[in-house]
Order: C-alpha cells, then sequence, then structure tokens
C-alpha cells in the first residue's frame, strides 16, 4: 500500500520556556487580526511580523529569549512531519509511505536531510532547488500557558516553498492508494490548487486526507472572513479533514463550533475531526470511507498521556508537533484498517483514537519529530498508549 502525501515542510527552530505574559513578548502581540503580531496558537510570517513592528526579525528575537541558541531544531510541518510518523507506525513491509516538496540547497536542508536517515520515509521527491532558502519556522513555546496545558507561537519563513507548483510533483504523485495534503496554506500554489488535486486523486480512485494548518496569508488577505480551502462543490473530494478548532472555526466562518460543526456537515466532506488542544476532539462521518457515526462524537484526550506530560518540569514541556502527529497516527490508522477492510467498513473513532495518542506522545519529547533510538520503539510506545485509551474509553 502506498500512501503519497505533500505540503508543508520546514526546519522548527525552538525556544522553549518562552512567558508569554513576559512584556518582552507583549510588545510584539496582535493587536487586530492579520496585522502581523505575534499570537499564541497561530502563526505569522517573519516579513508581515518585521513590518508590523519596524523591527528585523533578529533583533525581535534577541529582545525576546535573548542572545541563546534555539533549545531544540527539529524537521517540522505538517505536511512531512505527520508522514514521517505514518512510516514510523507503518513500517516498509507492507506500507511505503512517500513525501513530495522543496527545499533549498543550504545548511538548513541539510540538517533536515539528515534527521530523515532512519525515519523509514521515503523522501526522494523531497527535492532542492538553488537560491532560495529551507522553509523554517522559529517557534516560541510557553508551557504554563493555559493553566499548565501549553501552547506555542510561530513565525514562519516562506522561502522555496513560495515557488513550490502543482508542476513540480513526480508524475508518480497520483500513484498511491492514500493521497495526504498537509499543511497547504504554507505552500501557496498547492493551497490554491487544491481543488485540481483533489479532483486528481479521485479521478485514481485515491482516498483523500487534508489536514490544515493557520492560514495566515488569507488572514491579512481578508481580516475575519472565512479562509478558502477549496470551492463548496468540491469538499466531497475529501475523505477526511483533520482541523484544530481555530482552524475549523476560520474555514468555516462560523463563531461557534456547534456552528462550525453544521457546516462541515453539510459541506458534503465525507469525513472530520475536530482537535481542540488538551479538552475532548469532534468527530463525525457519513457514508463513504468510514462507518457512519450518524451525529457528531466527542473524544477525550489520552488520561495516561496527560498524566505523563504532568509529570515532566514545566520548563521543558513542549507541544510542538502534537497536531501533526495526531494527523500522522490517524493517516497510520486508516492505511492499516485499509489493508483488512473494504471502504465504507473504517472505523473513525477508531483512526481518531491513534491520533489522540500519537498527539499525546508529541507532548513527550521537544519538536515534531521522535528520533528513534531502534525501529519500533516509537510504535512499541504509543501502542502502550493505545491499549490504556481503550480502556478510558470503555469506562466513559
Amino acid at each position: 500500500m502506498i500512501i503519497s502525501g505533500t505540503g508543508c515542510a520546514l526546519a522548527d527552530f525552538l525556544y522553549t520556556n518562552v512567558r508569554f505574559d513576559d512584556p518582552a513578548f507583549m510588545q510584539y502581540l496582535s493587536k487586530q487580526a492579520g496585522d502581523g503580531g505575534l499570537c499564541p496558537g497561530k502563526l505569522v510570517f517573519k516579513e508581515d511580523l518585521e513590518q508590523y513592528t519596524g523591527d528585523l526579525f533578529e533583533e525581535i528575537l534577541v529582545q525576546i529569549v535573548g542572545k541563546r541558541k534555539p533549545d531544540a531544531f527539529n524537521t517540522g510541518g505538517p505536511g512531512l512531519v505527520s508522514l514521517i510518523h505514518v512510516a514510523q507506525m507503518l513500517g516498509l513491509n507492507e506500507f511505503e509511505t512517500r513525501f513530495y516538496g522543496v527545499a533549498g540547497n543550504d545548511e538548513t536542508s541539510k540538517m533536515i536531510y539528515k534527521t530523515l536517515g532512519n525515519s523509514k520515509l521515503d523522501y526522494s521527491n523531497y527535492i532542492t532547488v538553488e537560491g532560495g532558502s529551507t522553509p523554517s519556522t522559529v517557534v516560541f513555546s510557553d508551557p504554563g500557558y493555559a493553566n499548565g496545558s501549553g501552547e506555542r507561537s510561530f513565525v514562519n519563513t516562506l522561502g522555496v516553498a513560495a515557488i513550490y507548483t502543482p508542476d513540480m510533483l513526480a508524475p508518480d504523485f497520483f500513484d498511491a492508494d492514500i493521497i495526504c495534503f498537509g499543511g497547504t496554506a504554507l505552500v501557496p500554489a498547492i493551497h490554491d490548487n487544491l481543488d485540481v488535486l483533489l479532483h486528481l486523486a479521485k479521478n485514481k480512485d485515491c482516498v483523500t486526507i487534508v489536514n490544515t494548518v493557520y492560514d495566515f496569508r488569507s488572514e491579512k488577505r481578508n481580516p475575519g472572513s472565512p479562509w478558502p480551502l477549496v470551492q463548496r462543490s468540491n469538499y466531497s473530494l475529501i475523505d477526511l479533514l483533520i482541523m484544530d478548532k481555530e482552524e475549523a472555526l476560520r474555514i468555516s466562518g462560523a463563531h461557534h463550533m456547534e456552528e462550525a460543526v453544521n457546516f462541515f456537515i453539510q459541506s458534503g466532506v465525507q469525513a472530520f475531526i475536530v482537535t481542540n488542544g488538551a479538552s475532548k476532539i469532534t468527530v463525525y462521518s457519513k457514508e463513504g470511507l468510514f462507518l457512519p457515526t450518524g451525529q457528531p462524537m466527542h473524544l477525550p484526550v489520552s488520561q495516561k498521556a496527560s498524566f505523563d506530560f504532568n509529570r515532566i518540569s514545566p520548563e521543558q514541556r513542549d507541544t510542538t508537533g502534537c497536531g501533526d502527529n495526531f494527523a500522522g497516527g490517524v493517516i497510520a490508522s486508516v492505511a492499516k484498517q485499509l489493508k483488512l477492510k473494504h471502504k465504507g467498513n473504517l472505523s473513525l473513532i477508531e483512526a481518531s483514537s491513534w491520533g489522540v495518542v500519537s498527539g499525546g506522545f508529541a507532548c513527550s519529547y521537544a519538536g515534531g519529530v521522535c528520533f528513534e533510538k531502534h525501529t519500533g520503539e516509537k510504535r512499541s510506545k504509543i501502542t502502550d498508549l493505545f491499549n490504556a485509551y481503550q480502556i478510558q474509553l470503555s469506562e466513559v
């Protein structure tokens, strides 16, 4: 079984234990939607932050974290990280996981490629181009935010992602069983042609999975307006849509979750999942890839993962990559279920459960990618979390 994916791939430079209520951070906070200021849980582009503040980002960085170096470097991005997790969970025997994307020919890309060496991911179509920088994000992490649940703030540099187009996808991209689009709002030409790409995937009878990211480009262009994802008539081309609460509200244009859920039920999308940090997730499916849920359902976060997270000292906690790994856990489960069941008989609850424990496990290490000491290490630990989560669900 082949899983192909494209979307956001970048370098994360992580600064932990940054207090969002510190005056040094607060002086750069956004005052209104799309203005380019920092905002917990959201992303801004470096150029817009510089325009908003009138300062170079290098100067802003010194004000917030001093002259210290990043606490961690990690491979990041909802497109790449989710598929690394898929490859780690599935292995190579019956599955092939491929990522298609672009990096600059620079030191940052060399650092990323080095981390991919033992990931089991086929990254032969993750190409480098001359004359531009590798996309990157500076991540400020406040582990004490939201009563200890933790939150991040992101400053993104698009780099060569700004020039990556559908024409640059290798011809075999659609020769797959599952096609994934992850965080395409940070790869503008892919995002703007998502309708076309979904049509091509469906023409090949591929299962399609879309996981979203904060769309600052749309927020800047039309502050407060709904973010474009696909035309309303094309939501039916998406077998599974994965979003967080903020993204679900902004894409739907809703002000409340109940309204957003109703929007996506009516949109034609076959199934969707909405995460909400340390709170319950919302899942829904109609006839299509999954067994119908009948109505929206709510699943709790993993108690064991939360317990393990709270045992970590506050200054070492990090929630970077939780959403990306959540999506990866869901995708891996969909692939495993498709090996055993026909389309229409898959369990969205089971897939979501693997997402919950995968996202929860991502809180136990810095950054989005877990570097295994041996093959299967991550899968073993997450399986333990999954088994505990099944007991938790049975007691609800």
